[in-house]
């Protein structure tokens, strides 16, 4: 077999298998055609025939001007092919004629060979013209792209080090691209999250798929006092084969759009908690309950540690002063939280205690000049006008505390006291708007606190008289053993009130009723009720009459609604009469245990006018016990009265012994800290020493 033989089939083999472009030379598809001292074709590569048309078993041997040149060109190839002979070399453009008949413009570089016999051959490397000039634009486009992109493009190895960078890249990062070739991400630029891109760029490693708009956000040398924004792309670089080349990242500063959506969020975000504040303070008119309220909706949202302190005045109620004579001031502690655990919490006040601030405090500056105190950056010299002593300073300055502001509590043209923000674990300063919010804040749960103030102001002086008009724990009268118990409402007093009254002939009026309403106006109508029962009484009048003449007096009180139970109980005989205003009905306990309530016609409150009120009798066996009692007993939010009073019964029912115990065992069972009034009256029968004597109730 001949050497063009083998060639030949070597050739044909070659067409069928062609692998995919490996390079920029398979890109071109180059073909190679070798020429012996004759011009005839002695080599010929399987591009040659995709490019020329012909076999290789057509082309060998043959003379090249003749196959692929056209009679008016000949003369020029046969002088290039000499000149190429002799040792020279040349590039250029040559005509070729295919062979379908057509002419292609060719790019060839031609060189001269010898073998080892000294023969000479020529080699002539070709590629059609217009895959050159076309390739040779897309590399300068390329190229221009890459270095006047103001999008910051690198590529990284397969071992995620660095490549290239182009001239936008290298401004962003403030290092050229020279000090970053071969290095890692963490190697020069640090200020950055690396790990995240790492992760990044090793998941469109192993996956192919693209990664977009990955958002980062650090410093870098060109801005390291700064924060600034990047949307990074991912995506992984292959050669026409396949082969994985590393990554390509394109890079875009979003500073300005991330600064636009970071002031839109916190805008948001703090009339969100304006919003939260609204609906979260001052849901009592407890002064403390409300203060943590304030200091509760400030971290972590907007610090990270808060504190709500008031003059001490206001916790008293009493006329207030901003500071004393001597430029200090007297301050509660009434709530500390913190967005996290930290020992700063020990920096503040105590809750409940007095802390005294001298003149160079802040906090005393606070509320002297009824401004706020903003301190973005916080000096060691500033904790310590910050801090009650040198020991809660140690403990700021050891947290961390960088940022602190401080904002007057104002209602009403007074300053009640100061809400105090730090920043420990949140890196940002305080800034212009967080004090805006602060003392928006401050503004708010001031009226509120304010409030309760008022209220708990209005509450003692309720209470006051309340307890003035109520009876003295009542002695037991002769044939009644009796126990009461009253307990105002947390949220204010009210009008429940209850008596024991001596009566004619050794009976005992027992009384209980409830006047519609809280507050100083409500404890007024009550004691102008008891009076007028206490009056009415001695009358020796029937219950239901007493209750006549009792709603004629409420009607005349003005818009007065209460309820009352009324019963006359003669021990003598166990004969008792009652009658009810609309209040609720008693319950009788038998000597054996049982217990249930009474069934009385309910009747109209006192102060509807003109509804006649009926009475109903009972006998109380010697042990029987008769309670008497107001709603706040057996009524819960949220709860059937119904359960209330089957609670009650239930109660009763149980518990035996002194009437004291078991007072304090039902209040126990029902009620903590009640919602309305609560009175309650128990009276049991027992026979009357002999003498027929009456022990009079104080009162």
């Amino acid at each position: 077999m001949t050497t063009h033989d083998r060639l030949d089939q070597g050739g044909e083999a070659g067409m069928s298998a062609l692998a995919a472009p490996k390079g920029v030379l398979d890109l071109l598809r180059v073909a190679a055609v070798v020429l012996d001292g004759d011009g005839r074709i002695a080599l010929w590569s399987p591009e040659a025939e995709q490019l020329f048309g012909y076999r290789a078993a057509e082309a060998l041997g043959r003379r090249a001007d003749r196959l692929l040149v056209h009679p008016d060109d000949r003369r020029s190839a046969v002088d290039l092919f000499a000149r190429v002979r002799a040792g020279d070399t040349w590039a250029g453009i040559f005509p070729v004629r295919h062979k379908d008949g057509s002419t292609l413009q060719v790019e060839f570089r031609t060189m001269g060979l010898r073998d080892v016999h000294g023969e000479a051959y020529a080699l002539g490397l070709a590629a059609d013209e217009g895959t050159v000039r076309q390739l040779e634009t897309d590399l300068a486009v390329s190229g221009f792209l890459v270095k006047q992109s103001p999008v910051g493009l690198a590529v990284f190895d397969t071992d995620l080090r660095w490549v290239r960078a182009n001239p936008s890249l290298q401004q962003m990062n403030g290092v050229t691209e020279h000090l970053v070739r071969g290095c890692r991400i963490a190697d020069v630029l640090p200020g950055l999250d690396t790990d995240a891109m790492e992760a990044a760029m090793r998941h469109v490693l192993e996956s192919g798929e693209p990664l977009l708009d990955q958002q980062s956000v650090g410093r870098t040398p060109a801005d390291p006092d700064h924060d600034h924004a990047w949307s990074g792309s991912y995506y992984r670089l292959e050669d026409p084969s396949g082969r994985v080349l590393g990554i390509a990242v394109s890079v875009i500063d979003v500073s300005k759009r991330h600064r636009a959506t970071s002031e839109i969020a916190e805008a948001r975000e703090r009339l969100a908690v304006i919003a939260d504040a609204g609906v979260r303070i001052g849901t009592t008119l407890d002064l403390r309950q409300t203060a943590q309220e304030l200091a509760d909706v400030t971290v972590p949202r907007l610090a990270d540690l808060a504190a709500v302190d008031v003059l001490d005045a206001v916790v008293h109620r009493e006329a207030m002063a901003r500071v004393r004579t001597d430029g200090s001031a007297r301050f509660r502690a009434l709530a500390v939280a913190a967005g996290y655990p930290t020992e700063a919490v020990h920096a503040a006040d105590p809750v409940g205690e007095i802390a005294r601030y001298d003149p160079t405090r802040m906090i005393t500056q606070c509320v002297r000049d009824a401004q706020p105190i903003f301190v973005p950056y916080v000096t060691e010299g500033d904790v310590r006008r910050i801090a009650r002593d040198a020991a809660a300073a140690d403990v700021l300055l050891r947290e961390g505390v960088h940022s602190y502001l401080a904002a007057p509590l104002i209602a009403r043209g007074s300053v009640l006291g100061t809400l105090s923000l730090h920043r420990t674990i949140n890196a940002k300063p305080f800034d212009e708007q967080d004090l805006t919010l602060a003392c928006e804040l401050a503004i708010r749960a001031a009226l509120c606190i304010d409030n309760a103030r008022l209220y708990g102001r209005e509450r003692d002086a309720a209470l006051t008289l309340q307890r003035s008009m109520l009876s003295q724990q009542p002695r037991d009268l002769d044939g009644l053993e009796i126990a009461s118990r009253y307990l105002p409402a947390v949220s204010a007093a009210g009008g429940d009130w209850f008596d024991v009254l001596p009566l004619q002939g050794g009976k005992v009026g027992l009384v209980v009723g409830d006047v519609m309403g809280k507050g100083i106006h409500a404890a007024a109508i009550m004691g102008q009720l008891r009076t007028a029962t206490r009056a009415f009484s001695q009358l020796d009048m029937a219950p239901a009459e007493l209750l006549g003449h009792l709603d004629e007096i409420t009607v005349s009180l003005g818009e007065s609604i209460a309820t009352c139970l009324y019963a006359v109980c003669d021990p003598h005989t166990g004969h008792c009469e009652m009658s009810t205003a609309g209040h609720l009905p008693p319950v009788l306990v038998h000597p054996g245990g049982g217990a249930e309530l009474l069934d009385i016609p309910s009747g109209a409150p006192l102060g509807v006018g003109g509804v006649p009120f009926s009475a109903v009798t009972c006998e109380l066996s010697e042990g029987a016990v008769l309670a008497l009692f107001t709603d706040g007993l057996v009524e819960k939010r949220h709860q059937s009265l119904d359960v209330g009073l089957h609670t009650l019964v239930q109660l009763l029912r149980r518990h035996h012994g002194s009437l004291e115990r078991i007072c304090d065992q039902v209040l126990a069972a029902l009620h903590g800290a009640p919602d309305d009034d609560v009175a309650l009256l128990l009276a049991r029968l027992r026979r009357p020493s002999r003498s027929g004597g009456v022990a009079v109730a104080g009162g």
